[in-house]
């Protein structure tokens, strides 16, 4: 079998490479490096114990740190562990500083990329995400993109090769969930909108998050709001106190079936994540992203994902629209796990 070494390390890919290690099984000598960039309990252990994924071989302590800082410690442990390894590729997830590192390292010592989730762009070069994706993109061999739309942004940059249409792969596990009955009751009896809100561009200006949390505060149902460890402690450096806002329901980040839980029972989504914009859809529940630009431009084409910014006015009334219609297929079948390794086998 062949040895292939993947890169988890925030909460996105470690949900990204459960249905990847199972579709592994048995067909590819797997090994997992945990970088630690996410080291939150809830950001990180618990996914494992509940997907019930494998401990990973390598479990590093990346977390903190400002960008340079953590993909610099990356880039060594990783690089010694490529060596000692000598696997005969390496697979990355998304976009986060641990894709980046763990790309540069195997591009470095001429180790095949395979980049899961390629050819996304946001067109926001402020976002980290969309330099680290950029990046391992154009160092990659293998780039598994999720649809059409992604294979043209690959061309406009002059990629061609090794691309591989497969659908997405966090589509499989929530076919997962629902199928094998891990949505859970629901949690509250009451209406509620969910909300998670975590990037710098919505938190790094106290007045800026203050006006989300305002706005929250006036809508029509509860908004149940899970607080990222990031957006909890800048609300505590600037001295907002939560509290006051009686609208809002403050719970802790959740584990991946939970989340699926509260999402599917809520009236709607409001986030500036970039995977819940997918599963919100999938659930058939309108989204409103917190953003000027959106990778999942079908989502808002389609109308079940409204972007907005500087006006948060209509937040309410975007919410509680009709989408026009629902793709079942948006992004595959649920199989592309399946489909991405039997194209690493076929090579």
């Amino acid at each position: 079998m062949k040895k292939i070494i993947a890169i988890v390390g925030a909460r996105p890919q470690f949900i990204k490479h459960f249905p990847f290690e199972k579709a592994c099984e048995d067909k590819i000598d797997l090994i997992t490096i945990h970088t630690g960039q996410h080291y939150d309990e809830n950001m990180s252990k618990v996914f494992f114990d509940q997907l019930g994924m494998s401990r990973p071989r390598y479990v590093l302590n990346n977390g903190g740190g400002n960008h340079g800082e953590q993909t610099a410690k990356m880039i060594i442990e990783i690089e010694r562990i490529l060596l000692d390894e000598n696997p005969e590729a390496l697979v990355v997830y998304g976009d986060t500083n641990s894709t980046l590192a763990g790309a540069l390292v195997a591009a470095k010592l001429h180790i095949p990329v395979y980049h899961i989730e390629a050819g996304l762009r946001s067109f926001n070069k402020k976002m980290p995400e969309e330099v680290n994706r950029v990046l391992t993109d154009h160092i990659s061999t293998k780039l598994f993109v999720t649809s059409e739309v992604a294979i043209d942004n690959l061309e406009d940059e002059g990629i061609t090769e090794g691309v591989v249409l497969v659908g997405d792969i966090m589509k499989d596990v929530v076919n997962m969930v629902i199928q094998d009955g891990h949505i859970g009751k629901a949690k509250y009896d009451f209406s509620y909108f969910y909300t998670t809100i975590h990037r710098p561009y919505n938190t790094d200006d106290p007045k800026r998050l203050m006006a989300i949390f305002e706005r929250l505060n006036t809508l029509c149902y509860k908004v149940v709001i899970a607080l990222h460890p990031r957006t909890k402690k800048l609300s505590l450096d600037y001295g907002i106190n939560i509290e006051q806002y009686t609208n809002l329901v403050v719970i802790e980040p959740q584990s991946y079936f939970d989340n699926l839980s509260l999402l599917y029972h809520s009236s709607g989504l409001i986030t500036d994540s970039g995977g819940m914009q997918k599963e919100a859809y999938w659930l058939n529940k309108k989204c409103v992203t917190i953003r000027t630009e959106t990778e999942w431009l079908e989502t808002a084409e389609l109308n079940g994902n409204i972007l907005m910014f500087d006006n948060l006015d209509s937040l309410e009334m975007e919410l509680l629209k009709t989408p026009i219609e629902w793709d079942n297929n948006l992004y595959g079948q649920g199989d592309t796990a399946q489909r991405i390794v039997k194209t690493i086998i076929a090579k």
